[in-house]
């Protein structure tokens, strides 16, 4: 995998851990789970999260994990920023993966970009936090009969 593009909320909310009480702390956690990931496999991260920017979910000082935001606010305007990034670098990075359980986000990604589920990014999170150098692949979810 060249990329990884992980959509931060749809991730945050398959974990029913209290994320909703305090979404920023959840988003940092998140954040701070994907850097150790990151840095165990070495595969640049981009998530990205509804709302506006803030200091306090900003991605590490060092290369390989980038964190946005959607450009603009309402409904399905992580989903659109997503969409527009995937766009923009599919065709330079044929082996991106987008990490997120949402049929509507899935439907609108281009054929053949990977998607792999929010439990097994987590679960891979989990275990780069516990194992430093922990390795594996992401299986590919089957995303409707035109896709590969």
């Amino acid at each position: 995998m060249a990329l990884l593009v992980v959509d931060g909320n749809n991730v945050m909310g398959s974990r029913p851990d209290g994320w909703w009480r305090d979404r920023r702390a959840a988003a940092r956690r998140l954040v701070d789970g994907l850097d150790a990931w990151q840095a165990a496999h070495g595969t640049p991260v981009l998530v990205v999260f509804d709302g506006a920017a803030g200091d306090d979910v900003a991605a590490p000082a060092r290369p390989g994990l980038a964190v946005a935001f959607a450009r603009r606010p309402g409904r399905d305007a992580a989903d659109d920023r997503i969409v527009d990034e995937v766009h923009e670098r599919f065709g330079d990075e044929p082996d991106l993966s987008v990490a997120t359980a949402d049929r509507g986000l899935i439907d609108r990604l281009p054929p053949g970009v990977a998607v792999v589920r929010p439990r097994w990014l987590l679960a891979e999170v989990d275990a780069a936090a516990d194992v430093a150098g922990h390795a594996g692949g992401p299986p590919a979810v089957d995303a409707g009969p035109d896709r590969t």
